[in-house]
């Protein structure tokens, strides 16, 4: 029977091998700290956080997010630890809330590793703290319990951890919060959830949760409205609002039951669409992030049950070893066989649940992948050969294809929310990967441009005529081969800029347009914007930046990045960050606020939800395929007659 505790309640813990989960409405940083006998923290190397996520026998989220998995072995802490306590903080950032109290109410759960809970405690009554300490579980006359603790810290997460005495406590949570906003820059934003009503809410702060492999079919219960055209509210003077002005704001219909019963025992068979939503594509858009979030937590529970198998052989080989009596006969041999052979049967076990998970998957993806429409396609799928020009935009784009290594071939698609919430950075300098490390620098370059030229079509297919447009930055006219498509369509609204005249002619024009957009939302008057000025959405193909940027034009380029989005200008950078490392740390906010995707396969993009690293592999057109040229033809041709 779960204990629902309140503040200073405690209760006896039955197991010592615990997850620690945290559901919260916002997303929020997930540290613990050991504590001697007095709760005092020794040191640094005492702490767990993101930018130090392990300890021995505890294991915390590398990044900030709405929901949290802590792992602990109380048997693998240090025999001088007595006490861990389970730290919340506020992420720092523009934007985010600053206290706990504009935000829901963090749920703190101890469970077992099976998911059954063991206490619960939610943390009501905070109000201006940014950081709290939500429970501690600490040892007793060699009992472990649980507390709920709930004591919050208006200073925020500084303040918390000089309370529990850490030295240099100040410097500590500043390198906290520079792990959190790396990791939030490197991590794929999660769709917006929805308000009770059904409405959208319309800053996502974190990811649902939704069921995984194996378990009842809940994803979808979280469906998302259509964007459109950045619509201002005159009277409120806030935030652009991208809800669709005819999206009804009652919660959508479930899907129809489309699929044949399934046989007892057999799972259901799965089919298109079955998620919640008010269209197809909303549906296949929820299914595809259940998809993602599925694999993401199935994937965590395999790794979580080999690293339970490998700690409970080095505990049972540490405790036959330390006998002396092990060291006579055969006794020690026997007992490592004996620890290896548990190891390996629950190794197995894990494995055979994982992979049965991932066929369930691989079956959902084989009938996902068909039915996608033009906008969630990859370039290899029929339904380019019979696209036409849409009227209206879609709610989302593919952007690529993400991949964990427990199954290589079972790829998810990448799909970001229309119109862009943040620029896109296509990295064309040398990673870490394989496919990085047998690419030499100038194909790099020339992949990176292919792939930003690839990206832009794709947002030129999937928008009405005359509601997009791009514009490219190419100071040195390098990239003229990989333009080609976009050149010679007519599909881009200029020719590309060239030469430092050129790079600040364009950022002249684009920063007008964004100050000009700001001023009328805040004032209530779009009727007021000059007549020439182009209200559609614009897209900035930025090639080999530094070169030809001088200081005023490295300052608008951060700008538009800042401030472009929110009334539709978008960038899309093609850069080695070792070309810019001159300007140090000035460019960090720039690199941060976009999306880095690669133009080769590279394990760089994290999960919302778990945090796995996943390998991000571009889209591009098959080997020979004129698809790409033959989409931006009938793009450009659609321009000609009529739009613009």
């Amino acid at each position: 029977m779960t204990a629902e505790l309140v503040r200073g309640q405690n209760h006896t813990l039955p197991h010592t091998r615990l997850e620690i989960r945290v559901s919260a409405g916002s997303p929020v940083v997930a540290g613990a700290t050991l504590g001697d006998e007095q709760g005092t923290v020794h040191g640094v190397e005492w702490i767990a956080h993101p930018g130090s996520p392990q300890l021995p026998g505890l294991e915390v989220s590398r990044q900030a997010a709405a929901d949290h998995r802590l792992a602990v072995d109380l048997e693998a802490l240090p025999d001088a630890v007595h006490r861990v306590t389970v730290l919340l903080a506020l992420p720092l950032g523009a934007g985010r809330p600053v206290r706990f109290g504009a935000v829901a109410a963090p749920f703190v759960a101890v469970t077992g590793l099976d998911g059954t809970e063991i206490a619960t405690f939610t943390l009501t009554g905070l109000d201006a703290e940014s950081a709290v300490a939500a429970l501690e579980l600490y040892r007793r006359q060699g009992v472990w319990k649980v507390r709920a603790v709930g004591q919050g810290y208006a200073a925020g997460l500084a303040e918390m951890l000089a309370d529990q005495g850490v030295v240099q406590a100040a410097e500590l949570a500043r390198s906290i919060q520079e792990a959190v906003a790396s990791g939030l820059a490197r991590s794929v934003t999660p769709p917006p959830p929805r308000t009770a009503d059904g409405g959208r809410v319309r800053h996502p702060a974190g990811p649902a949760p939704a069921a995984g492999p194996g378990r009842p079919h809940t994803r979808g219960s979280e469906p998302v409205g259509e964007p459109s055209s950045p619509v201002a509210d005159p009277t409120a003077g806030g935030p652009i609002d991208y809800a669709h002005p005819r999206r009804q704001t009652t919660a959508p219909p479930p899907p129809p039951p489309v699929a044949p019963p399934a046989a007892p025992g057999q799972p259901a068979q799965p089919v298109a669409g079955d998620a919640t939503g008010w269209s197809m594509d909303e549906r296949l858009y929820n299914q595809i992030w259940g998809m993602f979030e599925d694999l993401a937590r199935a994937t965590a529970a395999y790794r979580s049950a080999v690293d339970f198998a490998e700690s409970r052989m080095d505990q049972e080989l540490d405790r036959a070893l330390s006998d002396p009596r092990s060291r006579i006969g055969g006794t020690g041999d026997r007992a490592r066989e004996e620890a290896r052979a548990k190891r390996d049967e629950l190794t197995a076990r894990a494995r055979e649940a994982l992979d049965r998970d991932l066929a369930q998957l691989a079956a959902e993806s084989a009938v996902v992948e068909p039915a996608l429409p033009a906008a969630y396609a990859g370039w290899g799928n029929p339904v380019w050969h019979a696209y036409r020009v849409p009227m209206e935009i879609p709610m989302a784009l593919r952007i690529g294809d993400l991949h964990l290594p427990e199954r290589t071939d079972l790829h998810i698609p990448l799909l970001v929310r229309l119109p862009l919430e943040r620029g896109i950075w296509v990295d064309s300098g040398r990673t870490a990967s394989e496919a990085s490390a047998l690419t030499d620098s100038d194909q790099l370059r020339r992949l990176g441009m292919e792939t930003a030229v690839a990206l832009a079509a794709r947002m030129l297919a999937v928008y009405p005529a005359d509601e997009f447009s791009v514009h490219v930055i190419d100071p040195a006219g390098s990239a003229a081969g990989a333009l080609a498509p976009l050149t010679g369509s007519g599909a881009l609204a200029e020719p590309p800029a060239a030469g430092p005249g050129g790079v600040a002619s364009v950022l002249a024009r684009l920063t007008r347009r964004v100050d000009l957009v700001q001023m009328a939302i805040r004032a209530g008057a779009a009727d007021s914007l000059p007549p020439d000025l182009d209200t559609g959405e614009q897209l900035l193909i930025v090639n080999d930046f530094p070169h030809g940027f001088d200081d005023r034009a490295v300052t608008q380029l951060r700008y538009l990045a800042d401030e472009g989005p929110a009334v539709g200008v978008h960038l899309l950078m093609v850069a080695d960050r070792e070309d810019a490392r001159a300007y140090g740390p000035v460019l960090d906010p720039l690199w941060r606020s976009l999306l880095r995707i690669t133009p080769v396969a590279d394990d760089h993009l994290a999960d919302p939800w778990v945090g796995h690293a996943w390998t991000y592999e571009p889209l591009r057109p098959p080997e020979g395929s004129r698809v790409l040229e033959q989409v931006l033809a009938l793009v450009a041709a659609a321009r000609r007659n009529g739009y613009r």
